[in-house]
């Protein structure tokens, strides 16, 4: 079978090998579709930092089961799935807690947990293997364009749930970055509260297309853009700011424009610090979270939201011989959306 794997540092090929075999709790999915990240372009750009050269790339998978390992009686061959980005061992305290992006057991103090893509090979292939505990049912939801809801759907998920005591009717959300996260974040903040909601991106075209999933204000980013949101919010500042880009003009402009006691989400792995110290002086109260992907029970939550047509991920599908043009395009920010490769 065709895989993209990171061969050395900062280089992709698409290499012949064997298709895998699943062992015991495992499946065997054939890849339908895997979307593309930025994260990934972060991996690329590791160069020599990154030590697991040979993985097969992809952590955002979805796909039909072809195999089954021995002791598997959740699945069945044919039934259509979503591989989970997080790969928690389900035993320790943080998962028996609900806290299964924090897995103590794959993961640890360091580090994220085990994911595809990341720890083992993932889903830029024609087959993967993943266990069969962390394949989720699709239901009637199309597998080929399902995979972003992995990372896509699951970390903004993640990010918002973190924050619902302050998305009331009258509270204010800026959304920062409407690309291939933002775009699904947006869409479940309309979905599940009622706030005002303000997107920020510096491109003319996501702008237009968070206003099309129903952002009420959109922003370009600039000197001014803090002081149009404090205007937008009666000088007070915004409830929730949820960052998706993560560099240093964006977490500043989270913090010259939330709100006292208001919360701010860093998603984006733009290496942005946020101003902060014991002694700081204003606004009062502020909670600063670093985010990352999400839980099981947030996943779920993001496929009940997409088998009720509630959320859509936007994306281009290339083949996967055309791997290295969709990194490209991702890389330029030429797409609405994601990028998904097509075995």
């Amino acid at each position: 079978m065709r895989a993209v794997k990171l061969s050395s540092p900062s280089t992709l090929t698409l290499e012949d090998v064997d298709i895998p075999e699943p062992g015991p709790a495992e499946v065997r999915v054939k890849v339908a579709g895997a979307g593309l990240c930025h994260s990934d372009l972060h991996l690329v750009d590791l160069g020599d930092a990154w030590p697991a050269f040979g993985l097969t790339m992809g952590h955002e998978g979805a796909g039909i089961i072809d195999a089954v390992g021995v002791g598997v009686t959740s699945h069945s061959v044919g039934d259509a799935v979503l591989v989970n980005l997080v790969w928690s061992c389900g035993t320790c305290r943080a998962c028996v807690e609900g806290r299964d992006n924090a897995c103590e057991v794959t993961g640890g103090r360091d580090s994220f947990p085990s994911a595809p893509g990341l720890t083992a090979d993932g889903a830029m292939a024609e087959y993967m293997i993943a266990p069969a505990r962390h394949c989720l049912p699709l239901g009637g939801i199309d597998p080929v364009g399902a995979g972003p809801l992995t990372d896509a759907g699951l970390t903004p998920m993640r990010a918002i749930n973190s924050v619902l005591d302050r998305l009331t009717p009258g509270a204010t959300v800026v959304v920062i970055g409407i690309g291939g996260l933002g775009h699904v974040g947006l869409q479940i903040l309309k979905a599940i509260c009622g706030s005002r909601l303000i997107a920020v991106d510096q491109d003319p075209t996501k702008l237009a297309h968070a206003a099309e999933l129903g952002a009420d204000v959109t922003l370009e980013p600039g000197p001014e853009t803090a002081a149009r949101i404090l205007a937008e919010t009666g000088g007070y500042g915004a409830d929730v700011i949820i960052d998706f880009v993560g560099v240093q003009a964006t977490v500043d402009l989270a913090a010259a424009s939330i709100a006292p006691e208001g919360k701010v989400r860093l998603v984006g792995l733009g290496g942005g610090a946020y101003p902060a110290s014991a002694a700081i002086e204003a606004p009062w109260g502020v909670n600063i979270q670093r985010s990352y992907a999400g839980t099981r029970a947030d996943l779920l939550q993001v496929l009940a939201l997409a088998a009720q047509n509630k959320i859509k991920v936007e994306y281009t599908t290339y083949p996967i011989d055309d791997f290295q043009q969709a990194f490209d395009d991702l890389r330029a920010g030429k797409l609405r959306g994601r990028a998904i490769l097509v075995p």
